[in-house]
Parts: C-alpha cells; sequence; structure tokens
C-alpha cells in the first residue's frame, strides 16, 4: 500500500519499487543460477583431465560416472533457478506494461479532442503499443542481466583472477572496449529509433485512412493515388525500420568479435602454464577451466553492450510516452449541479488568427430550448463546442455566477451534456451503447427519442450488438440512439448539434415535442440547419459571417433576412402550425 500511494508514473525507478515482491524472487534464483553456472567451466575441466587420467590408466570409469552425476545434478539446480528467475523477470515485464498502459490510457482519454485530433491516431497507436512495449522490454532487458549478465560476469572475472591473475588481466584488456564501442553507438541508435517510431505512427495513420475511407476512394477513382501515398509511406517506414535494425542488430557482434582477441593471449601463455614455463603450473583442467570461463565471459561481456543498446531504445520510447506518464485523475461520482440560467455576454471565439463569431449576448433559463442556425461553416458546430472549454474564448460565458472556463473538466462533465454531430457508438450492446454500463432501464430514453419500437423489433432486443460505430443500424437510427444515451445522463445544459438531420419529418416531430417535456428543468442550445421547429423555441442565435444575432422567431423574420430565407426555403413560407 505504501509503495502504490508513492508512486510516480513518471518516474522508471518507481516502476521497480512497486514490483519489488516479483524482484525479489529475480533476486534469490538469479543469484543461485549465476553463482551455479560457475561451477560448468570446473566441471568441464575436471572432466577433460578425468578423460585424460582414464586413458593413462590413473583413474576409473565409475570415478568419472559419479563426476558426471555431481554435474546434472547441478545442472539441474541451476536450470531450475534459471526457470523461476525467467517467471518472475516476465511476471515483473507483464505487470509493468498492464501498468504503465493503464495510465497512458487513462490520461489519453482525459485529453482534449483537439489535442488528440491533432497528434493523430496512428502516432497514438505507436505510443500506446509500441513505445511501451519498448519501454518495458528495456527494463526486463536491464533486470534480468543485472543477473545473468553482471553477477555472471564477476563472478566469471573473479575466476579467472585467481587461476592466473596476469593472463586474466591481459586476455581482458579488449574487453573494455565493446563497452565503448556501444557508449559511442547511444546517440546514432537514438536518432535512428526516433525516426523510426515517427515513420511506424505515420504508417499506422496511414493504414487506419485506407482502411476507414476505402469506399469513399474506390467511388471517386482516388485509389491509385491513395496507393501511390501509402506505398511512399511504406517505403519510409522499411528504410528507417531498416537502418534502425543495423543499429540494434548488427552491432552486438562486433562486440563480440573484440571481446574474443584475448583469446591469443590464453592460446600463448596458457600453453607456457600447461608445459611448466608460465606465470603458473598448470594441467589440462585448469587450462581447458580457464579457457571455457574465458569464452562464457567473453559472450557474457557483448550481452553489456547489447543490453545498452536495448536500454538506449527504451529511452526514445520514453521520452515519447514520458508527457503522458502522469497519475490520472481520480474519477469520482459526478456531482451534478442544480439547473441555473446560462448567461453569455459578447462571447467570441476564434482558431488562432481567424475569427469564428464575435458579439453573442443572451440569457437563458431552465426550460428554455435556445435554437442555433445560420449558413453551412457559419460556426454553429464550434459555439456548441464552446461550453466544453477545450480552447479559450473571449468575453464571458456564465453558468449561474459561474464561468465555464473556471468549471474543472470534472465539473464541466456534470454541468454539459453534448450530443456532436457524429453519434460515436461502440461496438456493444443497444443497451451499454445509452447507459454506459449503468443498472437501469433504457426504455424509457429509447421511447423518448423515439427509438423504443425499433429496438424491440431486432433480433435481440436491447442485447442486440450493434457493431463497431453503430455499423447495422441507419443513420437516423444511430443519430437516435446517441441522443437516448444524452437523454440518459441528464445535466443542466444540453448541447445537442444538428440531432434531427438525418430523421423524417414525422419522427423529428415526436422527438421534438419529447424533447420539450424532458427539458422543462434544463437549458438546451439545439443545433439545427433545419428550422421547422424554431418557432417553438424560446430565443434563436442566428449566425451568419461571423456576426450573431440574437432573438425570437418572429423578430429574427423581420430584422435578417437570410434567416428569413433560410426558413422559406424549408417551410413554403408557412408557420409551423399550418404545416401539413
Amino acid at each position: 500500500m505504501k509503495n502504490e500511494k508513492t508512486f510516480r508514473p513518471d518516474r522508471v525507478f518507481s516502476y521497480f519499487r512497486v514490483e519489488w515482491l516479483p524482484l525479489a524472487f529475480v533476486t534469490l534464483s538469479g543469484l543461485i543460477y549465476n553463482i551455479g553456472l560457475l561451477a560448468t567451466p570446473w566441471f568441464e575441466g575436471r572432466l577433460a583431465q578425468g578423460l585424460a587420467d582414464i586413458l593413462s590408466g590413473s583413474e576409473t570409469a565409475a570415478q568419472m560416472a559419479l563426476l558426471v552425476l555431481a554435474y546434472i545434478l547441478v545442472t539441474l539446480l541451476v536450470q531450475a533457478s534459471r526457470f523461476i528467475k525467467r517467471f518472475y523477470v516476465r511476471r515483473f515485464a507483464n505487470n509493468i506494461n498492464r501498468r504503465m498502459k493503464g495510465i497512458l490510457y487513462a490520461n489519453l482519454v482525459r485529453q482534449s479532442r483537439a489535442s488528440l485530433e491533432k497528434e493523430g491516431a496512428g502516432e497514438l497507436m505507436t505510443k500506446a503499443i509500441s513505445d511501451v512495449d519498448d519501454c518495458v522490454e528495456g527494463m526486463r532487458k536491464f533486470t534480468t542481466e543485472i543477473f545473468d549478465t553482471g553477477v555472471a560476469l564477476a563472478g566469471h572475472v573473479v575466476m579467472l583472477l585467481v587461476y592466473d591473475w596476469r593472463l586474466a588481466l591481459l586476455s581482458l584488456l579488449f574487453t573494455p572496449f565493446s563497452y565503448v564501442c556501444a557508449a559511442w553507438m547511444k546517440k546514432p541508435v537514438q536518432r535512428a529509433g526516433a525516426a523510426y517510431k515517427k515513420a511506424a505512427g505515420a504508417l499506422s495513420t496511414a493504414t487506419l485512412d485506407r482502411a476507414r475511407n476505402a469506399v469513399t476512394y474506390r467511388i471517386y477513382g482516388c485509389e491509385d493515388a491513395r496507393a501511390e501515398r501509402y506505398e511512399e509511406v511504406l517505403d519510409t517506414y522499411e528504410k528507417r525500420a531498416v537502418k534502425n535494425n543495423v543499429w540494434q542488430s548488427a552491432l552486438p557482434p562486433l562486440y563480440l568479435a573484440a571481446s574474443e582477441a584475448g583469446v591469443l593471449f590464453i592460446l600463448w601463455f596458457g600453453a607456457k602454464n600447461v608445459l611448466g614455463t608460465g606465470w603458473r603450473v598448470w594441467d589440462i583442467a585448469a587450462f581447458t577451466t580457464f579457457f571455457s570461463c574465458f569464452t562464457k565471459m567473453v559472450v557474457k561481456s557483448s550481452k553489456v553492450a547489447k543490453l545498452f543498446n536495448a536500454v538506449q531504445k527504451a529511452e526514445v520510447s520514453w521520452k515519447r510516452i514520458k508527457p503522458l506518464m502522469k497519475s490520472p485523475e481520480q474519477l469520482d461520482a459526478l456531482d451534478v449541479p442544480a439547473a441555473e440560467d446560462v448567461t453569455l455576454r459578447n462571447l467570441s471565439f476564434a482558431y488562432g488568427d481567424t475569427p469564428i463569431f464575435s458579439g453573442l449576448s443572451l440569457t437563458a433559463h431552465p426550460g428554455d430550448i435556445i435554437g442555433v442556425t445560420g449558413p453551412v461553416a457559419c460556426g454553429k458546430s464550434t459555439f456548441g463546442r464552446v461550453f466544453l472549454c477545450e480552447a479559450p474564448y473571449e468575453g464571458s460565458a456564465q453558468f449561474g455566477k459561474k464561468e465555464f472556463s473556471a468549471l474543472a473538466p470534472r465539473q464541466i462533465s456534470a454541468t454539459v451534456g453534448y450530443l456532436g454531430h457524429d453519434p460515436e457508438l461502440s461496438a456493444d450492446t443497444v443497451q451499454n451503447n445509452v447507459l454506459c454500463g449503468s443498472k437501469r432501464d433504457a426504455m424509457p430514453y429509447l421511447a423518448a427519442a423515439a427509438l423504443k419500437g425499433e429496438v424491440l423489433a431486432m433480433e435481440n432486443g436491447l442485447d442486440t450488438v450493434i457493431g463497431s460505430s453503430g455499423t447495422r443500424l441507419s443513420g437516423g437510427q444511430a443519430q437516435r440512439l446517441a441522443l437516448a444515451r444524452t437523454l440518459a445522463h441528464p445535466r443542466p445544459v444540453l448541447i445537442l448539434d444538428d440531432p434531427f438531420s438525418a430523421l423524417d419529418r414525422d419522427t423529428e416531430d415526436t422527438v421534438f415535442a419529447d424533447l420539450q417535456e424532458y427539458a422543462k428543468d434544463k437549458v438546451v442550445f439545439l443545433i439545427s440547419h433545419r428550422l421547422y421547429h424554431f418557432p417553438q423555441m424560446q430565443k434563436i442565435v442566428f449566425m451568419d459571417g461571423g456576426k450573431t444575432t440574437v432573438g425570437t422567431h418572429e423578430e429574427l423574420l423581420a430584422s435578417a433576412p437570410v434567416y428569413r430565407q433560410l426558413y422559406e426555403s424549408q417551410t413554403g413560407g408557412k408557420q409551423h402550425g399550418e404545416q401539413g
């Protein structure tokens, strides 16, 4: 519990500390395994000497058999320790991977839509999958190589020094060279890794684009152009991947070759030891043990250089995901406030230096439905998103006496219900799309969205799976299902962006009547290009050319020619009550 409380997701060491129990098993089994490995060169030397003694008649086969049996038992103990160590290293890595991805996903879903769209789906997928995996792999290799390389390397060096310290120092002269080479390669490895990650993100984005828009490209004859563009992205990815793999995979054999140069000294001076003219007097067992110990030490030494490259690769990925590795906000139950007035004073909004609208002032009371309309691309949807405070606005927008921009993200979620023109449905059941996991009856909200009868007619009713983004539903059904979801999570302020665009007129009449009943204690901003019901709204915001005009339906008919033209083009000049 203490470790969890002090856990810092932006600190690599915190992940090691919180997984102390698996690491304890790794430490114990790792020490047994690597110390046990030191017995291998000794046994190999004794077996070589035993064979020579048997051939000379000074030792029997039975003595050799006992030595072999002891070798087998030690090997079994060493391999059992190796199994335990590997099991807990993998468990450690899996726990870290799950923890990292959980933190990253939790922070991703709390980012604004604008920041997510700016970064791109492909780049986010690469961070969420590839970068986390590379970080964890670097941590796993570091953990296991502390024992498989660090402890074993130290043990082998000590063993070499015991047998002949002069020859050991001489043969080890070339080993540090591999470490120096690995250090020199740090920047090239990191540059190649960063370029590869960027190319991987671009390829993911291009792949998603081709899959998502395949039908559109085929219909409009753009397939060849998109395929050509995709091939360019794929070609860049392949080049970056090859270059990255060269730095990652081609260098370790060079490190190994550099370290093995010390074999020349062992063959020369070791032979003198056996002949009795060197620094020590050796028998065949001693020479074989020293030679075997050195070759095993060299292999371990080359893994140190390889470990450097793996850690460098992990550092690249860690730098990419670190901004997202922070403790997620603890989400308590939403405290939905009571309904209050919504007051806008000289509200304006701009994307950078591009103004979208300005000078909007009005006061809406609970029970009011405020219509928002205007020509195409006049800023209607942008106005709706202002209440989500994803980007700063100018002027004032208040809920009661509180500025929307001063509310915390969780408070905005509790205050504003938002239905965008994209339904954003999940590949789940009708019920789960409406209730989002809560245990209630979804039917009243489906009925309010004029969808109850159609759901009951589906093969599994509320448990019917609608497919990714509602692919099994018509456009009108998807729109009404999203509306039912919004109604099932009541908020004092509702932003409905074009909820009737895919509905026929009769269905629209039914849904609007239900909405009027539902919204008696709420402020609703209904954004729409369909104006049939605008005469029934308390106020209307008409947007055109960056300017806003607020008034009743009758006032806008008299003062805004473009509004009048839009309304009459849809209704033939008749008022709502005259529609047949």
